[in-house]
């Protein structure tokens, strides 16, 4: 079963970092795109960072220049440095990948979220 497991959300001060982990498992052949996404409570759930196979990375502009998205392929490893966290930046964050699988061909995984609080 191929999977996605996020880890590395937590409480922090306003200005703190915090550094997410997303690991993938499974019958993985490549992974193209991975994306970090979050969705506060009672909004829509937003995309915050991506990062091609080769490296390419965007940014929405809310989190430009704070946060840094990167990935490790050979372990088929994400992550997503959040650096001068703001209260606004709470949420639950998630990751996504779109990737080739031996068994399923290609397909668009989500892992189960974590959540990022941001308060004095």
């Amino acid at each position: 079963q191929v999977q996605l497991v996020e880890s590395g959300g937590g409480s922090v001060q306003p200005g703190g970092s915090l550094r997410l982990s997303c690991a993938a498992s499974g019958s993985i052949v490549s992974i193209n795109d991975m994306n970090w996404y979050r969705q506060a409570p009672g909004k829509e759930r937003e995309l915050v960072a991506s990062i091609a196979s080769d490296g390419y990375t965007t940014y929405s502009g809310s989190v430009k220049g704070r946060f840094t998205i990167s990935r490790d392929n050979p372990k088929n490893t994400g992550y997503l440095q959040m650096n001068n966290l703001r209260p606004e930046d709470a949420a639950v964050y998630y990751c996504n990948a779109l990737m080739r699988t031996i068994q399923h061909g290609n397909l668009e995984v989500w892992g189960q979220g974590t959540l990022v609080t941001v308060s004095s």
